[in-house]
């Protein structure tokens, strides 16, 4: 423990940290095996977890990062809190913040998250083996409903949030009516897109990640940025395994879908996102397409170069899901991802294991 704190307090961020707070961590940990962040030392940390992290496009804007210090958590109903507290002050009314709410580090197990992000849509199992809603989340779905929660059964139910306390079963909490911001989705040009009833929520919240600073690991510790538009029109959208909606729209644009040579996925693809960026943007609801967010990432990696600090990158990730090849990301090598450089945010595995590892998010 004592040598991640040593490494943690050696970064430039905390040059100005005196030997005394040195020394006075190094006794604690001796005398308990750990110590205590202060608020600064967690936001700094907090900061550079993100910096870190290979497989965020959005990193310029890890110096903005709000810290939510909920460490005074010690019951599941205080973590709730704590999570509407998140999204509330996160999603700001759509004029979404970069922020991070940090509860209690683990001793052992620590308190978890169960959600892979704070707003999820459920997923619906019928008897036909067809799912209404969201597939990806159809295990966590049946988990919670054996649990006793009751969903009103629609395409786009938020799920609640589970929250485990260690030593303690698992737990559902309904989300709190005015808490998720949602954005109904329509077209520029296409007067029947709003018909089809899609809608997605404003704040992508990761909530199933573990913060590692110095050595202290917190394993609930959901953290938020804003949607690129192509995350929810080209990913949560259209994936086959997910809401699979292309075939629809290509229907309605009146394409051939009866061979690929027709490029029917491809158009339906960039109305679809075009519908998503319309939307957000006509809500006042902050999003970013994915050309501005791979310049910025760009400006990014040439200003931490500037700064003399590699930027650990994990191609497939930075690059989006849909024209790659015209923004900047694509046409450039980065330094090897580095998962063991700390301070970062380590994957855990989800509860209940789903079926096909959840997309990436921008944070």
């Amino acid at each position: 423990m004592w040598r991640r704190a040593e490494d943690f307090f050696a970064l430039p961020e905390l040059r100005h940290i005196g030997a005394d707070r040195l020394r006075e961590v190094r006794a604690e940990i001796e005398d308990t095996g750990t110590y205590t962040h202060t608020p600064e030392e967690l936001l700094i940390g907090a900061k550079v977890a993100w910096r870190n992290h290979a497989r965020c496009v959005g990193r310029m804007h890890w110096r903005s990062l709000r810290l939510l210090d909920f460490r005074h958590c010690r019951t599941a109903e205080e973590v709730a809190e704590g999570c509407w507290e998140h999204l509330r002050y996160s999603t700001n009314g759509g004029r979404l913040r970069s922020v991070i709410s940090v509860f209690a580090p683990a001793a052992d197990d620590g308190i978890h998250i169960l959600n892979p992000q704070l707003i999820r849509y459920a997923g619906y199992r019928r008897d036909d083996g067809s799912i209404l809603g969201d597939p990806l989340h159809a295990d966590l779905t049946d988990a919670v409903l054996a649990m006793g929660w009751k969903g009103r059964g629609t395409a786009f139910d938020i799920l609640p949030v589970v929250i485990r306390m260690p030593g303690e079963e698992p737990r559902w909490f309904e989300v709190p009516d005015g808490v998720a911001l949602e954005v109904p989705l329509s077209h520029p040009s296409f007067d029947w897109f709003a018909d089809l009833g899609l809608k997605w929520h404003a704040n992508p919240a990761i909530s199933n990640m573990t913060l590692e600073i110095g050595g202290v690991r917190y394993t609930a510790a959901p953290f938020s940025g804003w949607y690129v538009g192509s995350e929810i029109g080209a990913r949560n959208l259209s994936d086959e395994y997910r809401y699979d909606m292309l075939p629809v729209v290509a229907r309605h644009m009146g394409l051939d879908t009866s061979h690929d040579r027709s490029l029917w996925k491809d158009r339906a693809l960039v109305e679809l996102t075009a519908a998503v960026l319309h939307s957000y943007r006509a809500a006042n609801v902050h999003i970013v397409d994915h050309h501005t967010a791979a310049r910025q990432f760009v400006d990014h990696v040439e200003r931490e170069e500037a700064a003399g600090r590699k930027v650990p990158t994990q191609w497939s990730w930075v690059n989006p899901p849909m024209s790659s090849s015209t923004t900047p990301t694509y046409h450039r090598e980065y330094d090897a991802p580095d998962f063991d450089l700390r301070p970062n945010f380590v994957a855990r595995d989800t509860w209940p294991p789903c079926p096909a590892a959840e997309q990436r998010s921008h944070t």
